[in-house]
């Protein structure tokens, strides 16, 4: 099994310890030839949909990226859409995509581990994550992502997570992944949050290779 991701293999990091300065490099390239560049964001949107939300609901999408989905949240008429990444690059590449739709998403550029901006936002109906928390390697990370979940997330609220699962590369975009599987973020959410759904997707990347992730859906206890 091939577990090192060749998706951005071109690329090094500006210095050891600046990662905005890395994914702002990162999110120079082309946005189609990305690792994670998902064309139709088909999965997270069944997950949302399964949530029954209202369209004034306010949904976080951390690590946006150039999403995709932030073109379907705003097609499908969601009125509260808050898109978060630490690249102001890929943000950049994702409001000029959108055009003038742009004006009814807030940015915000921060940074899930050591949060300012996103302390602010008050509390939110939905957390979506695709591909950032495995990012997170160090436990300090970690538990800083997580009490910022906890924090936001509004009672009744949803958490989707989509992380690379215990079979999934180790590295992505020259960076190592911590993998996860539903027990073990579970665990990190707590008993706070129950599980509503989860399974294992095998992603194909706009190179063909296949990446390994699990899904999850939880929803925070009234």
């Amino acid at each position: 099994m091939n577990t090192k991701c060749s998706c951005c293999s071109s690329i090094e990091k500006s210095t050891e310890n600046d990662l905005t300065s890395y994914w702002n490099k990162t999110y120079n390239r082309e946005i189609q030839k990305l690792g994670w560049y998902e064309e139709n964001p088909e999965i997270s949107l069944k997950l949302i949909e399964k949530c029954k939300l209202n369209k004034d609901v306010s949904i976080l999408n951390v690590g946006a990226g150039a999403s995709t989905l932030i073109d379907e949240l705003v097609q499908l008429d969601y009125k509260n859409i808050i898109a978060n990444d630490l690249s102001t690059n890929a943000l950049d590449k994702l409001k000029e995509r959108l055009g003038k739709e742009s004006s009814k998403v807030k940015w915000i550029v921060d940074d899930l581990t050591k949060p300012t901006e996103l302390n602010h936002v008050g509390k939110i109906d939905l957390w979506h994550d695709r591909a950032v928390l495995h990012f997170f390697n160090e436990p300090e990370e970690q538990n800083h992502y997580f009490e910022l979940v906890k924090k936001l997330v509004k009672k009744t609220g949803y958490v989707i997570i989509a992380a690379f699962n215990l079979n999934g590369a180790e590295k992505c975009s020259g960076l190592y992944v911590f993998r996860y599987n539903k027990e073990m973020i579970q665990k990190r959410l707590g008993s706070d949050f129950e599980l509503i759904e989860a399974f294992d997707h095998t992603y194909t990347m706009p190179s063909g290779d296949t990446r390994e992730y699990i899904y999850t859906l939880f929803q925070r206890k009234s």
